[in-house]
């Protein structure tokens, strides 16, 4: 929701670009795509048709692709505009859910507890598994507490996202203290905010989960040098990784049976 072009020359905007960005991708070997629409003026939209539009086009050239719809609360907080993402034909697989707040650098992301059983309600009665962003163990606890109160049922996917000012540094301690901490029978993966993004990918390639990538959370392929990123770019740098290290990429049809969709 944070890059524009100015700053981020390879930031995909309108729909056509969106859509193109995640067909390179989806030809380089991705299984899953998470989406966030702009308006003309490259502001973040809740606007449900948008999103419509684009799961739509996607759907014609990778029907399998698992596609993942944001619910942030970055730019509105009512349960109304953050749902409208969830509720489009054709409805997407997964729909993103913080269960907690922090700060971001520049701002404050908050999800109340209504708010979060708000989102996880539409999700159960729409059929749409909770794509669950963590940034501390504290959020994992909440996770739990959840499922014990029969409010978020399984498949789990737990997104570990670290290295974002105001939440869990990417270190060893940390990253070992949350999946240790993770309930039974998840499916979990990492992401790294800005310049701990390939570090973090890295550290899920080594020790069995998977990959978070790409220009929501990090604009640079080299930050020593800026120099400006783009989906593919960063998606084939992972890639080469990840078969020097063995870890063969999964179809979209084989990451929907290791998440349970």
């Amino acid at each position: 929701m944070i890059p524009r072009k100015e700053t981020c020359p390879f930031v995909p905007i309108s729909v056509k670009e969106i859509v193109m960005d995640v067909k390179r991708c989806y030809e380089l070997g991705v299984s899953m795509v998470h989406i966030h629409a702009r308006d003309a003026d490259q502001a973040p939209t809740w606007r449900s048709e948008v999103y419509a539009e684009i799961i739509s086009e996607i759907r014609e050239f990778a029907p399998e692709l698992i596609s993942v719809v944001t619910t942030s609360g970055r730019d509105w907080s009512d349960l109304e505009r953050r749902s409208a993402s969830l509720e489009i034909l054709p409805k997407p697989d997964m729909g993103s859910l913080t269960l907690g707040s922090l700060n971001f650098p520049n701002q404050a992301s908050v999800n109340s507890p209504e708010t979060i059983k708000g989102l996880l309600s539409k999700m159960n009665k729409l059929s749409i598994v909770p794509e669950l962003e963590i940034f501390n163990t504290g959020m994992v606890n909440y996770g739990e507490y959840l499922i014990k109160k029969g409010l978020l049922k399984p498949p789990y996917y737990f997104n570990l996202i670290l290295g974002s000012l105001g939440s869990a540094a990417l270190n060893t301690m940390n990253l070992a203290a949350m999946i240790n901490s993770l309930p039974a029978n998840v499916t979990w993966s990492l992401g790294g905010i800005g310049r701990f993004q390939l570090a973090a990918n890295t550290l899920a390639i080594a020790l069995g989960g998977h990959i978070r990538i790409g220009l929501e959370d990090n604009p640079y392929l080299d930050w020593t040098k800026k120099t400006d990123a783009s989906n593919p770019r960063l998606v084939e740098r992972i890639i080469r990784i990840a078969k020097e290290c063995n870890r063969e990429l999964a179809t979209p049809v084989e990451a929907r049976k290791i998440i349970g969709l």
